[in-house]
């Protein structure tokens, strides 16, 4: 029996409206319910990703860092597709984070060169993905080509393990090296040293030293030039062992016998200082390692 006043077909109508709107009221709650589950998700897979690759708090493992470094490229991979599209800050800095670690996994664990080039090509493309969020980038590709967008990028960590890693992988590819990337690769050295010199142990300084020992005569400068670079690697940060090491192998040896064997010894020296060791945990490690051979082999 209807109400008094309400004919049956006014209340079905209100009925269904009541209907309508809890429904709509739940389909919103539980969409909420679902995006804030995927945020807390993400903000969980990224601290433990970042937790893993963690490599300055407490001793330094370089055999068991393997496992952690995997452990931490993982969860960036599986927190990548989850981050909203307009998130673009903290979709680049996973970008890189994936770009680095990468680079390390090949450099540091991967004996097998067919393994360590895959792996620059997964990082490569992360570092290319990274820099195409960067709207300078964009436009200075669309309106003068690739190598003057890597010269307008803004990002000093996409711009130079984006670099590191394409040098790397056209290690492989020579040819394609020589009809142009290697030009590509200088480009985001140059770059890097314009944005931040100090990044990475003067990262910048210091891979454009190799470059120009290694690729002069495609770019027309000397052996010679790459002096500065490694010298100003040195003075910027003295405890990245690895700016020794690098100009001893790739220039001084062969060269300068009398620098090669300050520089390694140098490294040694240092190599029983926890100190300076501990600054740079994995590339100290792997410097001193280095060094220890080029002195056997001299």
């Amino acid at each position: 029996m209807p109400l008094a006043g309400y004919p049956d077909r006014m209340l079905g109508t209100r009925g269904f409206v009541i209907r309508s709107f809890t429904v709509a009221v739940l389909v919103l709650l539980v969409g909420f319910a679902v995006v804030r589950a995927n945020e807390l998700d993400v903000e969980s897979l990224l601290a433990e990703a970042d937790a893993a690759y963690d490599r300055w708090c407490g001793p330094f493992d370089f055999v068991a860092y393997e496992t952690s470094l995997q452990t931490a490229i993982s969860l960036w991979e599986e927190a990548l597709p989850l981050l909203p599209a307009e998130d673009t800050s903290t979709r680049v800095r996973v970008l890189n984070r994936l770009a680095r670690a990468l680079f390390e996994l090949a450099t540091a664990y991967l004996p097998e060169p067919r393994d360590r080039e895959a792996t620059f090509v997964r990082a490569r493309d992360f570092g290319l993905h990274a820099l195409e969020l960067d709207p300078a980038f964009v436009a200075a590709r669309e309106a003068d080509g690739f190598r003057a967008a890597l010269r307008a990028a803004t990002d000093v960590e996409t711009i130079f393990w984006y670099g590191n890693n394409l040098g790397s992988w056209l290690d492989f590819h020579r040819m394609k090296a020589i009809f142009g990337g290697v030009r590509d690769v200088g480009a985001t050295f140059e770059r890097s040293i314009e944005l931040d010199p100090t990044y990475a142990g003067s990262g910048p300084h210091r891979a454009m030293g190799i470059f120009i020992v290694q690729a002069h005569f495609l770019v027309g400068l000397s052996r010679g030039d790459a002096i500065e670079h490694f010298e100003r690697s040195i003075e910027i940060d003295p405890s990245f062992l690895e700016n020794y090491v690098n100009y001893a192998e790739y220039y001084a040896r062969g060269t300068d016998e009398e620098l090669f064997d300050e520089l390694i010894g140098t490294v040694l020296a240092a190599a029983e200082d926890p100190a300076i060791v501990g600054a740079h945990p994995l590339y100290n490690k792997l410097a001193i390692d280095r060094a220890i051979a080029l002195a056997a082999d001299d």
